[in-house]
């Protein structure tokens, strides 16, 4: 039994010992490198719709955005400029899709754009323009390929670009086709009308551009040839020579191995109700590998070339689905070859579930993207070069699920098994990802909401590095919002090192001033929003960096509560008063504008959900289904108030307020998934819900929309809501006020609470202090011993207004002594103190008495520190504590 754990021990230590050897500069091919070798910088956030990035020379980084704007990192400056803004269509998934630039670019300075024209004219278009003193010559625009689109339905646009290393330039098209509309079948409508319904005439069309990848070149004087090799010879009636991979649904990002000239490609997939050979339902995300030109087989095959029936839109029938080795297109919108080449299996697929085949990608909502394939003898003196433990592996990463991976392969070329790469960070939707001429990662993050600018949404570089480690830098600002004049102390005591006897150095920048120490004051004079950089030097080439802003012109609202009541503790037949008073130096404020609630929360631990998301007590019944909601896929298309694919929680609560029966068909509208009911985009179904999880989640949803009762300003409130053996709940009182903002500085909140517990403390509970804990599990009681002479245990933050007796249950188990209660230190000012007796009691079961002891009669909140006195006992213990309670009377 113990020989398999202790060689897993042994295992484990010596990988330990061989990854901190690769962490003094000797790369061990077969060691995964610690994560504690990466650092990860944010270069630019709140952006509107990242989609793709090109790294200039000198590490300039240009992106556009969807909406139709161009934006470039300066890396020298460290600022984020606006280059220039397409006229884009910008409806369903369309706009400025994708950037990259020229192989010769240093010489002719050519980026390539791919976006939707517009006005009324339904064309997307590749075009190339000069690129110059970071200046975008919209004058240079030439037309290299235009194709005509649908914009009447949704989806699929796809519109990632790259070139290999010949000089060929790729681009991936999304079927265009109407998603909307299924029935959870696929898109094969071949009803007259409804020829926008079919991605037969589109990914399975021989004759059409879209639903596929493109290879072509790209002509100096506009326009393009055809290069050898792709899927159709140039000639060929009813097809086009442009394509290098049909059969796809939208092949979202894909890369070109530089060394196999392999394409990888992720595909991502569809919702639906059609199950593949194994009982899995086939809502399939991909990740292909393409060696040579072929059909991948969307809309007749999924995964490992798992077969879809094919339905019939006019009889509601589900026929066979076709052969993959002879696949036939036999649409009456199909415009090219009748009979198609033989679909290609994907590399890697998975569903909503719990993939059996492929377990790490866990399960949920999906969208796959594959990266580059990482090949070390491309940086060879690159200073931020991966791990050879990466060489030849290809890197894939979920904007849904936020994780990245990196995937080897076998001798042979195929896949092999997959391993987590950086891990230890999770990515808000990551849309891009490239390598720099450095070796260093940059990635680009959409954030959370879709069709939106997002406060997560990030242009991030990552570095690795071996032998010295870059110091991580870390801000602490003890303000960061006020009035101007605004002075500011900065902190980095919180910047750290991974290597032992490095001595840092700390540079800020603040505006254009230059400051050195661990610690600055800064006084911003006039508003407005200032960026301040820190640097860490660790003296041996290693430097982090960190960044904040600083808001000047808006102060803070104050918000107090005020009660003659104690803030801590709740009695039996209570009651607390209070008076909450809200002020702003900028706004005038109103009753109305206050936030107030109270609620008794039954576990208590809770509470602190509550308050950090300003939500009203009452809300805590549904905790549960609130957390479900947060750890799935919803937050990808929904969110509480701001519009996103999905309709809003509280439209969603609006709608379903009056009907009884909201609680089971929404449920199982989680389980089951659909469309419909907020237009014809599906929503992902979860089979592996429980029903009475998803009847949690409906039951927070629905209680967004439910009336609630404005608490006056002023009031005396009772506490009976607890049951006299609640030893977990608390009452919690929360005042919050969000001011107008000022200065074009954005709105600041304000808050204020009181916290009510249970008077008995668990003294096990204690916050800090050197005293042991016994656990009896047969007692189920845990208490405190090994008391000694100058033990003690403390409570942070107790209000002992009205506070007459504290009691202690003690076992009279050493040669007893006194505990003193001591404020805020534990050679503070004694305010009571208490006799234990001497005796001999053993074990948890007998011997436990009440002591108490009166307090002096003191104010306002404390640290309280019990400390145990018997300066005659030497080392023998003294006496041991199960519990701690504060009594009013």
């Amino acid at each position: 039994m113990n020989q398999p754990l202790i060689f897993f021990c042994l295992g484990t230590a010596l990988s330990a010992l061989l990854a901190s050897c690769n962490g003094v500069g000797h790369s061990d091919p077969t060691i995964r490198p610690d994560s504690t070798r990466y650092t990860r910088t944010v270069l630019a956030e709140g952006l509107d719709e990242p989609m793709q990035m090109v790294i200039l020379p000198g590490n300039d980084v240009l992106f556009v955005e969807r909406k139709g704007g161009v934006r470039l990192y300066k890396d020298a400056t460290k600022e984020l400029r606006a280059v220039a803004n397409f006229e884009v269509f910008s409806g369903i998934e369309d706009g400025l899709l994708g950037v990259v630039a020229d192989p010769d670019y240093e010489k002719n300075h050519w980026l390539y754009f791919y976006y939707a024209v517009g006005g009324e004219n339904a064309v997307s278009r590749l075009s190339r323009m000069e690129f110059r003193n970071d200046s975008l010559l919209r004058s240079t625009e030439t037309v290299i390929l235009e194709i005509p689109t649908q914009r009447i339905y949704c989806c699929h646009s796809a519109g990632y670009l790259k070139f290999d290393t010949h000089g060929n330039l790729y681009l991936s098209t999304g079927d265009n086709t109407n998603a909307e509309e299924t029935n959870g079948y696929t898109p094969v409508d071949e009803r007259p009308g409804r020829e926008l319904s079919d991605d037969q005439a589109t990914a399975s069309n021989t004759n059409d551009l879209r639903g596929k990848i493109l290879r072509i070149r790209p002509l100096a004087e506009g326009g393009y040839a055809i290069p050898e090799g792709n899927l159709f010879p140039k000639g060929i009636a009813g097809t086009r020579p442009e394509i290098y991979v049909m059969g796809a649904r939208n092949p979202y990002r894909y890369s070109i191995d530089a060394e196999t000239g392999y394409l990888y490609f992720g595909d991502v997939g569809p919702d639906t109700k059609l199950k593949a050979s194994d009982g899995e339902l086939m809502s399939f995300d991909e990740i292909n590998q393409v060696r040579q030109p072929g059909y991948y087989g969307w809309p007749y095959f999924l995964g490992n070339n798992q077969i879809f029936g094919k339905y019939d839109y006019a009889t509601g029938e589900l026929g066979p689905g076709k052969d993959p080795s002879r696949p036939m297109n036999e649409s009456p919108n199909n415009t090219g070859l009748k009979e198609l080449p033989p679909a290609r299996p994907a590399m890697i697929w998975y569903g909503k579930n719990n993939s059996t085949y492929f377990p790490l990608v866990g399960n949920g909502g999906a969208s796959a993207m594959a990266g580059p394939v990482y090949h070390s003898k491309h940086f060879k003196n690159a200073p931020y070069k991966l791990s050879e433990y990466y060489d030849g592996k290809l890197f894939i990463y979920e904007w849904i699920r936020g994780w990245m991976m990196a995937v080897s392969f076998d001798e042979t070329g195929n896949f092999k098994e997959m391993e987590p790469f950086l891990g230890h960070w999770k990515f808000d939707a990551p849309v891009d990802m490239q390598f720099a001429s450095d070796g260093a990662i940059y990635i680009l993050e959409y954030g959370t909401n879709w069709f939106s600018k997002n406060t997560n949404a990030r242009l991030v570089r990552i570095e690795y590095a071996e032998g010295n480690r870059r110091p991580v830098a870390s801000i602490e600002v003890d303000k960061q919002y006020g009035a101007a004049p605004l002075t500011v102390s900065l902190s980095a005591r919180g910047s750290n090192d991974h290597d032992a006897g490095d001595k840092l150095s700390f540079r800020w920048r603040i505006g254009d001033e230059d400051n050195q120490g661990e610690t600055v004051s800064h006084t911003f004079a006039k508003p407005g929003i200032y960026e301040v950089e820190l640097t860490v030097n660790d003296g041996n080439g290693g430097e982090g960096t960190a960044s904040t802003r600083i808001y000047v012109g808006n102060t803070p609202p104050e918000v107090h509560i005020r009660t003659s009541a104690n803030r801590s503790f709740y009695w039996d037949g209570g009651t607390l008063d209070y008076t909450v008073e809200a002020s702003d130096n900028e706004d005038s404020v109103s009753v109305e504008d206050v936030m107030l609630a109270f609620g008794y929360i039954p576990n208590g631990k809770d509470a602190a959900l509550v308050l950090s998301g300003g939500q009203d007590p009452n809300s805590l019944r549904y905790l549960k289904g609130q957390q479900l909601i947060a750890n799935l896929d919803c937050k990808s298309c929904h969110s509480i108030d701001k519009e996103s694919v999905g309709p809003t929680y509280q439209a969603v609560a609006a709608r379903y307020r009056d009907n009884r029966q909201a609680e089971m068909l929404l449920a199982n509208k989680i389980i089951q998934g659909g469309s419909g009911n907020w237009g014809e985009r599906a929503m992902s179904p979860h089979p592996e819900l429980a029903k009475d999880d998803a009847r949690e989640m409906v039951r927070y949803i629905l209680s967004l929309g439910q009336q609630k009762g404005r608490l006056p300003l002023e009031e005396r409130l009772t506490l009976d809501a607890h049951r006299s053996d609640d030893a977990d709940g608390v009452y919690l009182l929360s005042a919050r006020y969000t001011d107008k903002g000022a200065n074009g500085i954005p709105p600041l909140s304000g808050h204020d609470h009181v916290l009510l517990r249970n008077p008995l403390l668990q003294a096990e509970d204690f916050d800090t202090g050197n005293v042991r804990i016994a656990t009896i599990t047969t007692a189920f009681m845990s208490y405190v011993y090994g008391i000694h002479d100058g033990s003690y245990l403390s409570f942070r933050n107790i209000d002992l207004t009205h506070i007459r007796r504290i009691g202690y249950l003690t076992q009279a188990s050493g040669a007893g002594g006194s505990i003193e209660v001591r404020l805020d230190s534990i050679g503070g000012p004694v305010v009571s103190r208490a006799e234990i007796p001497a005796g001999s009691y053993s074990g948890a079961e007998n011997g436990w008495k009440e002591v108490t002891a009166s307090v002096a009669e003191t104010k306002g909140s404390h640290d309280l520190y019990f400390v145990f006195v018997n300066d005659e006992a030497g080392d023998n213990a003294l006496f041991s504590v199960d519990w701690v309670k504060f009594y009013n009377h």
